[in-house]
């Protein structure tokens, strides 16, 4: 039962108000049920540091820390920026479950024999749009943002592709053209922060209550981006390296900024590993041409790299396909693959030691009893 505090917030003049600004729908709203202590307040992570949390109920801002029992993540979510939450005061008693969450395998495997991820990590909870941001300078990169693609797809998200820094080509619709043959159906928006080209056309994005997170390289102008759809500089910004055309990290925390269209952006760190983790057929969505040609190949465990009879590979040699689209569509499905059979095999151990502890209790009981 939703207790009398929290209704005042939530339903004050017959509406959600303050909360639903801030993105509060019914998902969130029945897990209130059960929760009869008027110290539990609803209140959305704005922010994440270190050691505590910005959280924010639509009114008024305050830095929390988390219980003692949810920092062992076995026992519930850890708070990520966007989440929802209930609070005791100053204190994180529960994340409320996500609607959705965008997540990546951990960084920290360049460089490394096994360059596969060992975990999973969550960038930012409760999303509307990801915002797959691509600068027209050395950024631009077609592999790159189909991972991006398969990425956001494996979470169950919708991507919007936004491509910056217009100003740097006489014919920047060219490269919209190249960037629509490799991602089938999504939005494909160019602008220009510099003179707001293109912003106009984002704001639909941003509807009250609506929350969109931005992804992409180091110096991609994510920080730039937001700074002129809010109207004003509220993230600090970088210049470009022009000897290796790679940006700075100046955004170095992810915060949840309400814009005054009414929406909320995430703004996150230049990300340098797009590792995937989720397999939620965002492969296949990704890549739906190869998808539909893979299902004509003459054996259906075709890797499409040397079988005789391979749909794809003649797509490929017709000119249907790109050589390095495939390459790409292979290596991901590859590193599926792995992660998948790891993942398994991580559950079905983690069930193998469950039932060993249960024999050596079951043993332990027998010998007391013979004991005794």
């Amino acid at each position: 039962m939703v207790t009398r505090k929290v209704a005042r917030i939530i339903y004050k003049n017959g509406t959600t108000g303050h909360l639903s600004q801030m993105g509060w729908i019914s998902h969130f709203q029945t897990q209130l049920q059960g929760y009869c202590n008027d110290n539990f307040i609803p209140a959305r992570v704005v922010g994440v540091r270190k050691n505590n949390f910005r959280v924010c109920n639509g009114k008024r801002e305050w830095l929390a820390t988390i219980a003692g029992r949810l920092k062992r993540i076995a026992h519930g979510l850890y708070p990520v920026t966007g989440d929802w939450v209930l609070m005791t005061g100053t204190v994180i008693f529960k994340v409320l479950n996500r609607k959705n969450a965008l997540s990546r395998g951990a960084s920290g495997t360049r460089g490394r024999q096994d360059a596969q991820p060992k975990r999973e990590q969550v960038i930012a909870a409760n999303l509307d749009t990801v915002f797959i941001v691509c600068g027209l300078d050395r950024d631009f990169n077609l592999r790159r943002i189909e991972r991006y693609l398969t990425l956001v797809y494996n979470c169950g998200l919708n991507p919007v592709i936004i491509l910056t820094k217009a100003d740097l080509h006489h014919n920047p619709m060219s490269f919209v053209s190249e960037v629509e043959t490799v991602s089938f159906g999504v939005p494909v928006h160019l602008v220009c922060a510099l003179d707001c080209t293109g912003l106009l056309a984002l704001e639909k994005y941003l509807s009250p209550g609506q929350t969109a997170t931005m992804v992409g390289s180091s110096g991609a102008g994510k920080s730039t981006l937001v700074n002129r759809l809010y109207g004003k500089t509220i993230q600090a910004t970088g210049s470009v390296s022009e000897s290796i055309g790679k940006g700075k990290h100046t955004t170095t925390s992810r915060d949840l900024i309400m814009m005054p269209q009414g929406g909320m952006v995430i703004d996150n760190p230049g990300i340098r590993e797009i590792a995937l983790w989720n397999d939620d057929d965002g492969i296949s969505v990704a890549f739906p041409e190869i998808e539909i040609l893979a299902g004509k190949c003459r054996f259906s465990n075709c890797s499409h790299m040397h079988e005789p009879g391979c749909r794809v590979l003649q797509a490929v040699t017709d000119g249907e396909i790109l050589q390095g689209r495939l390459d790409s569509y292979n290596k991901m499905k590859r590193e599926q693959a792995y992660l998948s059979h790891r993942q398994h095999k991580s559950a079905a151990r983690v069930e193998k030691e469950q039932w060993k502890e249960v024999a050596l209790t079951i043993k332990a009981m027998k010998k007391r009893k013979r004991n005794g």
